[in-house]
This record gives C-alpha cells, structure tokens and sequence, in this order.
C-alpha cells in the first residue's frame, strides 16, 4: 500500500443541539424511538441520553471539526477544518477534497462505519454536492477509496473491535486520549465552547491513525520533526 496517496482523517461530532429539550418537536419524538436501544439503567431516560449519545447519529449530530494527514516532502502534514458552521466546515472540506485529492484514498480508523458515511450524510443533509471521492453509489467494493485501519486489523473477524486507543497501546504509539476523549466532545463544545481544545485531540487521532498504518506496515513511526501543522 502506497502510503503517500492516502489521506487520513479523523472527525469530531457532537448532538446538534446541547439539549434534548432544544430539538423540534418532530425530532424529539423521533429521538424517544431511537433511544430505546440505549435504555439500561432506570435513571436513563431520552433527554439524558440525548448528550451521551446523540453525536453518533448523523441524524441528530453534526460535524464540528475534520482534521486530516497526508505525505508531503518526507513530512506528515496536518491540518483541520474546525468551525461551528458545518455547512462551511463541510464545503471547505469537500472543496479540498475535489482540489487536491481527488485521486487519493481516503483512510480513518472505523472509518467505513463511521467517518466516511457520517461525512457524507452530512453533506447531503447541508445541500453539499458529494465530491467523487466520497460518492460509492454504484461502484463496487474494489472501486471505493475507502481504508479503515479497525478493518484492517480484524482480518476477516466481524465480531472484533478494537479501540484506537488499545492499538495505539499495544503498538507502543504516544495515547491521543492523554486530555479529552470522544465520551467529552459534546460538553466541551456546547459547555466550554472550546473548539480549539477539540481540535487538538481530533489531531491527536488522526496522527495516531497515521502511526498505525505505519506499524502495520513494520515501519518506525514518525517523530516529532516529520510531522508539521499547515494551512490549506
């Protein structure tokens, strides 16, 4: 695998409103339904799990910062879209997808579950035109971009999940989770309002992402001075 033509992601989501009680009506009906799967404990109820888990849904989220990696020069470049207007996040993302790397592939860790089809609901939702890259409608399985590193590691076992976190733990890569994890996002974006905090994590794993692929391949992972943050 040519590590050079992918570009590697990783994304940050959140509810799309802080809470329960902040939906439409229409929405909150449907959220009660979709909940039941969550039901646990008695304290649980729909508006609680609401901020626990409604950022996984792109139904009920929405996508507040995409930080991605490629090859450049011998160098790992780093860069992020990160915006409380996902419309712009989005546009600008798949503007420089269409620009830049539109014969790259596309890699992120359970991306293929998560990522790439969260983007690309998103997109859809927000009115944005799915650059090609994105768009597998009827291609075949052998003609997607799409890499996931988690799929990559099951060889063929579908019950397995493995955090990128435990992988990163086991290949002796520097943890992404050393501040915040993805269980955090929502309140820090809706309570600290502070994105900029987000995208320092969601940085964090997307170069972890990168790491990965470079174990995988048996290679030494990058230090410090191969990897810089730039500006599309």
């Amino acid at each position: 695998m040519n590590l050079k033509n992918i570009l590697y992601l990783d994304i940050e989501t959140v509810g799309a409103t802080q809470r329960y009680q902040q939906l439409p009506e229409r929405l909150q009906h449907l959220w009660d339904k979709k909940s039941l799967q969550f039901l646990k404990k008695d304290d649980d109820d729909s508006a609680s799990l609401f901020e626990q888990k409604a950022g996984i849904f792109a139904e009920f989220g929405k996508v507040i910062c995409i930080s991605v990696a490629y090859f450049k020069d011998d160098k790992l470049r780093i860069t992020s879209f990160a915006n409380e207007d996902e419309y712009q996040l989005l546009k600008d993302f798949a503007d420089m997808l269409n620009k830049y790397f539109a014969n790259f592939q596309l890699c992120a860790h359970n991306g293929k579950e998560f990522d790439f089809p969260y983007i690309c609901r998103r997109m859809l939702i927000n009115g944005i035109k799915l650059p090609d890259i994105l768009n597998i409608q009827g291609k075949k399985p052998w003609e997607t971009t799409f890499v996931d590193t988690l799929e990559l590691w099951k060889f063929g076992d579908y019950k397995h999940y493995t955090s990128l976190d435990l992988l990163s733990a086991i290949f002796d890569i520097p943890s992404p989770k050393d501040d915040i994890d993805g269980s955090q996002v929502h309140e820090v974006y809706w309570t600290s309002h502070d994105l900029n905090r987000i995208k320092t994590y969601c940085e964090k794993d997307v170069l972890t992402v990168v790491q990965l692929m470079l174990r995988y391949e048996g290679k030494d992972i990058l230090t410090d001075d191969k990897i810089v943050y730039v500006n599309i």
